[in-house]
């Protein structure tokens, strides 16, 4: 077998991999039991629940798989195509929740979720390899986490006062910023390593930023598996971290913004595919029975806040 079709058969399985620890990991954050009267209370009690749960250290295992995979992959092939198949984790994943209700996808479910997966690949091609390369400028980097900690801080603000499938779409935005700031730091971190040496990284503070916003991107992230549709919390997160990504890249990395023609037209068909693909999978046949399903099982701990039944 070569190599490049080992990387893609690897690629394709970690997809899968991660599309079912994140499934492992909602069945476990829909079942949490009623805890705290706050937004970070109420998450600190989701999480204190999740940890203790079998599901979702089930589901932590089969994610710690994938990243295996990935790196397999990623060791045999190059990162332009194997990274863009790991978008492919949505089509994994819409079938697993509607096997839960006991049916199959509709056509409108998979064409939606192809155009998002679409986007996503046509989006990584286009810019995805090349966001974070380059020397960066640590000055910027920290404007662009504060920013980014000021764009999760709202997110969460506004994720208490609304109803639970909107929280789900919150705060998978913020896990999927979180993500795009955790490759920031993966970087900036492996640098420090090859030409400084381990001493030195244990005193930079990137190495203690890569373990926040791993960490914290982590919570959000169950907590939008908790408030709603599984497919909806993909979708989003893996919108939202390569286009964050390449936004930092412009900011704090010697990335150009796209001038020629064919980029331009790519990331524009991009944007038209993940919209055309959001709206069709938010209004699918599926959504109402996925939210019904969901609105059975959460309760007021895994909302991030607000008053019992606001939602």
């Amino acid at each position: 077998m070569s190599g490049k079709i080992l990387a893609i058969l690897l690629g394709l399985l970690a997809a899968f991999l991660f599309a079912l620890a994140a499934y492992y990991q909602q069945r476990a954050a829909r079942v949490t039991e009623r805890h705290g009267s706050t937004g970070i209370s109420r998450m600190a009690a989701l999480m204190s629940h999740l940890v203790r749960s079998r599901t979702w250290l089930l589901g932590w295992g089969i994610n710690v798989c994938g990243f295996g995979a990935q790196a397999v992959a990623l060791h045999v092939g190059s990162i332009a195509s194997v990274q863009p198949l790991l978008a492919t984790q949505l089509l994994f994943a819409l079938p697993m929740s509607s096997l839960e209700l006991s049916r199959w996808p509709r056509l409108r479910d998979w064409l939606s979720a192809l155009a998002i997966c679409g986007g996503l690949v046509l989006l990584l091609v286009v810019v995805g390899a090349k966001a974070l390369q380059g020397a960066p400028d640590r000055g910027r980097i920290l404007l662009a986490v504060a920013c980014a900690l000021a764009a999760i801080a709202l997110a969460f603000a506004m994720a208490t006062r609304v109803p639970h499938a909107v929280a789900n779409v919150l705060l998978a935005g913020s896990a999927g910023l979180c993500f795009s700031m955790t490759a920031v730091f993966i970087k900036l971190t492996g640098d420090d390593l090859v030409h400084h040496g381990i001493a030195y990284t244990a005193r930079d503070w990137v190495g203690y930023a890569l373990a926040g916003s791993t960490l914290l991107g982590l919570v959000l992230e169950q907590g939008a598996f908790a408030n709603g549709p599984l497919p909806w919390a993909i979708a989003t997160k893996d919108s939202v971290n390569p286009i964050a990504s390449y936004a930092i890249g412009v900011l704090a990395f010697p990335t150009a913004l796209p001038g020629d023609a064919p980029r331009l037209f790519g990331l524009a068909m991009a944007g038209v595919l993940l919209i055309a693909g959001a709206v069709g999978l938010a209004h699918s046949p599926s959504a109402g029975l996925w939210l019904q399903r969901d609105s059975a099982s959460v309760t007021p701990a895994v909302h991030p806040g607000g008053p019992a039944g606001s939602g």
